[in-house]
């Protein structure tokens, strides 16, 4: 416990892997009915990315809750990576965050230059999104977690879901996948400093610019890829619009080493729980093995899936190659149910 490189030895499984299985959270979830409230506009029926509640005409408040234990030994870019994580899921929304408060679970042993390291990596993003990271819970746990509650504003009529995409809309992915490859490999030494140095700037970097980008735009549905993988994420958008989401193999985008380390054979801790969850609606018989490994990998602090009227994709494209923002077209919307891959 006398270093901070020792992070990643003390819990199970880091960043978004350590998600509960989605396949056994839509099961527990089933049939739950929490007491209905006239101005919730968003929460378990269907659920998102954050609830939302309605305080008048102007204004509704997003809210989200985020953590998860250490997946690089730097304590403070964990507390980057975790506070990016749950940021992201209110930039998801459409939404712009407020106020965050820490949520901490932490050895009493571990160094408290460690802890402050955390504490100030995630006030770093917190204040980069123009919040304010106004106090937290701390308690001790033998495996560190760390992240953030977080509290947004929108306009109701101005919320975005990821139920709502529609059949002749295009799909775009605003960051590369494969951090949880690229994380993994590092670890087994198969790839190098860069190939990590790529990932963790991905995984710091806000949604924020993305979603502004995107505002104008009126996009059909968003969600944010993260722990349930692009499949699985793709199968709650497609199964909750009750359309099908049509994606193009050949069009994923991939952050440096992470297929060459899925084509060494390399699948990630929560592989195996989300192809359990996309396995009854992804159709993706004849990918290739190292894409069909990127598309189950979870990823942490991901890039938007997001859905739009197709006549409108040029313009954006164009919107966000001239701010320097990353985006990729993948696919397309269908009538139909499930994932596609082609």
């Amino acid at each position: 416990m006398e270093s901070a490189t020792r992070l990643t030895a003390l819990p199970t499984g880091g960043g978004c892997a350590a998600k509960y299985s989605a396949a056994r959270l839509e099961e527990l979830l089933a049939g739950f009915a929490p007491a209905g409230a006239e101005n919730l506009l968003v929460g378990l029926d269907p659920a998102d990315d954050a609830a939302v509640y309605k305080l008048d005409e102007e204004r509704a408040l997003v809210f989200t809750i985020d953590f998860f234990p250490p997946l690089l030994d730097d304590p403070a870019v964990y507390g980057a990576i975790a506070a990016t994580n749950a940021l992201n899921d209110v930039f998801a929304m459409g939404a712009r965050p407020l106020l965050a408060l820490s949520v901490a679970a932490l050895p009493e042993e571990l160094p408290l230059d460690s802890v402050r390291a955390i504490f100030e990596g995630a006030a770093e993003k917190v204040a980069e999104a123009g919040a304010v990271l106004a106090g937290g819970h701390t308690i001790r746990d033998d495996e560190p977690k760390y992240g953030l509650a977080v509290v947004g504003t929108a306009r109701p009529e101005a919320i975005w879901r990821k139920s709502t995409a529609r059949p002749g809309d295009a799909l775009f992915l605003t960051k590369p996948l494969g951090t949880g490859l690229v994380l993994t490999g590092a670890r087994k030494g198969l790839l190098g400093e860069t190939e990590l140095e790529q990932a963790i700037a991905r995984m710091t970097e806000l949604n924020d610019r993305a979603a502004e980008a995107l505002r104008g735009f009126e996009p059909s549905a968003v969600t944010d890829v993260t722990g349930f993988g692009l499949f699985g994420h793709a199968r709650e958008m497609a199964e909750r619009s009750g359309v099908r989401l049509a994606l193009d193999a050949d069009r994923l985008p991939t952050l440096p080493g992470a297929i060459e380390v899925a084509a060494e054979g390399v699948k990630t801790g929560g592989d195996g729980r989300n192809r359990e969850y996309a396995a009854g609606a992804l159709d993706a018989d004849s990918l290739p093995a190292g894409l069909e490994v990127l598309g189950f990998d979870p990823q942490t602090a991901g890039g938007l899936l997001v859905s739009l009227p197709a006549a409108k994709a040029p313009v954006v494209e164009a919107t966000f190659a001239a701010a320097g923002l990353f985006l990729a077209r993948i696919g397309r919307v269908e009538e139909g149910d499930g994932v596609l891959v082609r």
